[in-house]
């Protein structure tokens, strides 16, 4: 390490971390305005989260790919763009995205795009990987055109990504991990508690195995009718670190603390298909979390909210979702629709701003999403907010391509999302698209189907398929889809004819009219 750098965590790092955030406001209120001025944004991609918890997402090494959205930004003639991977990225994959770029030619992109990898695809994050480089760190100040105007973009900020900003000289858009406990979900909880924001009965701050059987057996006790609840890590990502209680049929007087003791192991059901209830307890032993009691209702529907704080301190509303979810019961992001169904997207809205705005004031930026459960009581709709993920996450890529491909905006009046010249504009996205059988293609393969069959995005009416986990094809069968229409129904077709169109390839008979199969 530079003898220059102060200690990892020290208070003196910590001095010129802030320092360094203090550039970040007249940068954005005087060169980000501009779409002509130079520019640096160095990229890295990688989830700075529990490694044991990533290790059961099929395909995860690939998620990188996830944040190459951000090469839209070459749209912009002035603006340099470092990208580093754990480990190089094909470039027929590169190739594909700056086909997307609209009007700017590939090679005067390519030309302010640098791409970087640390070559090592070990199981730790990638952030971590660079500081363990220091030419590699080298190489990325290098590329930085001049760090006044530069500054560095993340999955999610801990006390590593400080460290590198620190290291490269340059600030951090990403909310300070010294506020990261506002998105673990104990954390959630008692933002929605300051919003004044509708939230499931549970018990946060759950610190050990102890704790939480006393927070199963309470919950059962104030709603004796209560059949199950949700066991959370405080940082999982995904719904993968989230598990199912089932109370059966015991009556409450019957669940005591000791009986959820000697029950546990047996009636928790974990999410993630390869962790059984013993692993799962001792991980949330070692992690914390939440329980909260299981929502019901005959129309439940699973929504979120996407929020930007600006360096300027502007709270913006980007999008709504409705999240398509899938696992053991029902927990997993699978893939969402945007934006999320009018008959509540009003209101979903102001109940995230109204958790955006708690954030605001204790000094959260950038960008981030809230989880809510909404239940039809009636003719209403109830918003239950479960969490916020103060990072980057799956809707990130689909919405920023719709944004960068249109150069349309979303309209928080209207709750719709409109194209320069005032058209609507919708899309389904996933990223689990997902079959053993589409193992037998390549990223050449891909784009040959791409092209032979025209599923490449329009852009003159600005409609098309979008693909991402590229890189993933060929060792998981998994890939990332985002289908852009102006309608839902049209959206829902292009989507299952591209599917269709993929099966036909690697052999797979349709098993309905539409030749479609749904997410795996």
């Amino acid at each position: 390490m530079d003898r220059n750098m102060p200690t990892p965590g020290s208070a003196q790092e910590r001095e010129r971390f802030l320092a360094l955030q203090l550039r970040l406001e007249p940068m954005f209120r005087e060169v980000y305005a501009d779409p002509l001025a130079e520019r640096t944004v160095v990229v890295i991609p990688g989830l700075s989260l529990d490694q044991d918890t990533l290790a059961h997402i099929a395909g995860v090494s690939h998620y990188e790919e996830r944040q190459l959205s951000m090469l839209m930004l070459l749209r912009l003639p002035r603006t340099r763009v470092v990208y580093v991977t754990s480990t190089p990225v094909d470039p027929v994959i590169i190739d594909y995205y700056l086909s997307l770029l609209g009007g700017v030619p590939a090679g005067h992109a390519r030309r302010r795009l640098t791409l970087l990898s640390a070559y090592d695809a070990g199981p730790r994050s990638l952030t971590s990987k660079i500081l363990a480089r220091p030419r590699l760190q080298q190489r990325i100040r290098e590329a930085i055109a001049d760090p006044a105007t530069a500054h560095l973009s993340c999955f999610n900020a801990t006390a590593d990504e400080v460290t590198l900003a620190v290291h490269l000289g340059i600030p951090l858009y990403a909310c300070d991990p010294a506020l990261a406990w506002l998105g673990t979900k104990s954390g959630s909880r008692h933002a929605f508690r300051e919003a004044g924001v509708a939230m499931p009965d549970g018990v946060e701050n759950l610190r050990d195995l102890t704790a939480l059987h006393d927070a199963l057996a309470a919950l059962k006790r104030r709603n004796p009718a209560l059949r199950s609840a949700v066991v959370k890590f405080d940082e999982g990502f995904s719904g993968e670190g989230n598990a199912v209680f089932d109370y059966g049929d015991v009556t409450a007087a019957e669940v005591t603390s000791e009986w959820i003791a000697s029950q546990l192991s047996r009636r928790l059901a974990p999410e993630a298909a390869a962790l059984d209830a013993t692993r799962y307890l001792a991980k949330f032993a070692e992690m914390g979390g939440v329980a909260e009691a299981w929502l019901d209702g005959e129309d439940k529907r699973s929504p979120s909210v996407q929020i930007r704080i600006s360096a300027t301190g502007a709270l913006e509303i980007i999008s709504t979702h409705d999240q398509l979810l899938g696992g053991h019961s029902g927990q997993v992001f699978l893939g969402s629709t945007f934006p999320a169904d009018a008959l509540y997207r009003k209101s979903l809205q102001d109940a995230g701003e109204r958790i955006g705005d708690v954030l605001r004031r204790r000094g959260v930026l950038g960008r981030f999403s809230i989880d809510f459960i909404t239940v039809r009581e009636g003719d209403a709709w109830t918003h239950y907010a479960i969490e916020i993920n103060l990072r980057k996450g799956g809707t990130t890529l689909p919405f920023q391509m719709l944004q960068y491909l249109t150069d349309g905006r979303y309209d928080p009046e209207r709750c719709e999302f409109l194209t320069p010249t005032g058209q609507r504009r919708v899309y389904r996205a996933t990223d689990n698209l997902c079959r053993p059988e589409y193992r037998r293609l390549t990223p050449d393969d891909l784009v040959d189907l791409i092209v032979e069959h025209r599923l490449h995005f329009d852009p003159t009416r600005q409609q098309g398929a979008v693909f991402n986990l590229i890189g993933a094809l060929s060792e998981f069968g998994k890939l990332s889809l985002v289908s852009i229409a102006d309608t839902h129904d049209q959206a829902d077709e292009l989507y299952r004819r591209t599917v269709a169109v993929i099966d036909r390839a690697v052999g797979i008979v349709p098993t309905c009219a539409s030749g479609a199969v749904d997410e795996q």
